[in-house]
């Protein structure tokens, strides 16, 4: 990711943060209509899932200019998830979600450049959990 889209994601997600139990419930609600079969994968309550959820956009966001620092806890994320029976497959359709979340959420400020940096940091994060949950 550039320094540039790196702010982009920041920027944006300041505006989320506000609002970030109503993008929590809008994301939950977009992702078990895209793929029915994967809420059976949520045990916990789903409110408490969506706080677990921003929390966590919330550290790797912060994160994005030092990434490397936390590549460690992401794969161990990605091992974790696997554990509880994510598969490959549902990133994308995770990924799905959360850029649709933002837009809806962001509105007119998720321009073309927002969702590039957006779906960057997502591929990003999303491909070194699948990379650690294979070689798990």
């Amino acid at each position: 990711m550039t320094p540039e889209q790196i702010t982009l994601v920041k920027t944006t997600w300041a505006q989320v943060v506000p609002i970030k139990e109503k993008a929590a419930e809008l994301f939950y609600g977009k992702l078990f209509e895209l793929d029915p079969a994967v809420k059976p994968l949520f045990k916990d309550n789903i409110v408490e899932q969506g706080k677990k959820l921003m929390m966590a956009i919330n550290t790797v966001v912060n994160s994005l200019d030092k990434i490397e620092t936390m590549v460690p806890i992401i794969q161990d994320m990605g091992r974790r998830h696997a554990g509880y029976g994510v598969k490959a497959q549902h990133y994308d359709t995770v990924g799905a979600a959360l850029i649709w979340t933002l837009d809806t959420g962001l509105g007119p400020a998720f321009t073309a450049d927002v969702k590039e940096a957006w779906v960057g940091a997502y591929t990003l994060l999303a491909t070194v959990m699948k990379e650690a949950a294979a070689s798990a």
